[in-house]
């Protein structure tokens, strides 16, 4: 049965991946499981679903800009196809009945907790990208990008999170010269086959709900395409602390963190959060303005 609340979470979480890059897998699931009571394995199974249908929009667009690197594909899809299968696997065979869904969210518990780490170190991994840029020519690594397609395929096949955060941090690590473009092109196109792979896993031994599956789809297709209309008003150091903020809350809560545990990191990290968009604003304004007076000053020294 079609559900108008959970088509306007997906409204949410879709106009958050147009805005940020951010994967859905991170906000939907968790939305599905903690607000709407969904069991963890079909939030799961009718999500990645969903994302089938959304990730090759995206890479499309790149794919047709020349923003993909296609030996980083190569090797994370020979890497990320067959262990996104083996996760859905893996999850059938982790028990049964309760024993299942307690195991699938302990699973997504542990891996948005790692989504929140990445988005914290992502900012440092960036600023080394930054200064290396440029110096030498990008170098496709086989071994560590196929252990990236590996590892990043088989948390997206147990949890659906995975196929954008996590696998851009772990290629930023490996890859700093790699043009941001270039980094989010590639990992939307080797998604494609990637969440297909897992999604099919899903369809055949999941608990993939087709009215569920419907009702994201309704929202989140045009939330991404508003997203991505207004992703250049959205200023990073306004998004990253709220998605942090959100993540770690509810990665904590699927872990099993108390109420208690709760009420006190929740408004330490939106104190935290906070106090860094302001620091980073600040910052930000303070280089615009001195961008635009050197060339008032150099304009009057020349004369």
């Amino acid at each position: 049965m079609f559900d108008p609340l959970v088509t306007l979470a997906g409204a949410f979480v879709g106009f958050v991946v147009g805005l940020t890059g951010m994967g859905g897998g991170a906000l939907m699931t968790p939305i599905l499981v903690l607000l709407f009571g969904i069991e963890p394995l079909t939030a799961v199974s009718s999500d990645i679903v969903a994302s089938m249908v959304m990730k090759p929009v995206g890479g499309g667009v790149h794919w047709k800009r020349g923003t993909v690197n296609w030996g980083l594909v190569k090797w994370l899809a020979l890497g990320s196809i067959p262990s996104a299968f083996l996760g859905v696997l893996l999850l059938r065979r982790f028990g049964s009945g309760a024993a299942l869904q307690s195991n699938v969210k302990l699973a997504l518990g542990i891996a948005l907790l790692s989504v929140t780490a990445g988005l914290v170190i992502k900012p440092l991994l960036a600023a080394r990208k930054k200064a290396g840029e440029g110096v030498l020519p990008l170098v496709v690594k086989p071994l560590p990008t196929l252990i990236i397609g590996i590892l990043g395929g088989l948390v997206v096949g147990l949890t659906s999170v995975g196929s954008g955060s996590l696998m851009i941090i772990l290629l930023l690590m490996f890859y700093p010269r790699l043009k941001l473009s270039e980094l989010v092109g590639t990992d939307l196109v080797q998604a494609v086959p990637l969440v297909t792979s897992a999604a099919l896993g899903h369809l055949f031994f999941g608990d993939f709900k087709l009215s569920l599956t419907a009702s994201i789809l309704i929202g989140s297709v045009p939330g991404v395409f508003f997203g991505a209309r207004f992703s250049s008003r959205a200023p990073d150091h306004v998004i990253r602390p709220s998605l942090v903020v959100v993540l770690l809350v509810s990665g904590l809560k699927l872990v099993g963190a108390t109420n208690l545990h709760l009420a006190i990191v929740g408004p330490l990290a939106v104190g935290l959060g906070v106090a860094y968009a302001m620091v980073t604003e600040r910052r930000v304004k303070t280089a615009q303005r001195l961008a635009s007076a050197r060339p008032v000053a150099l304009g009057q020294a020349a004369q």
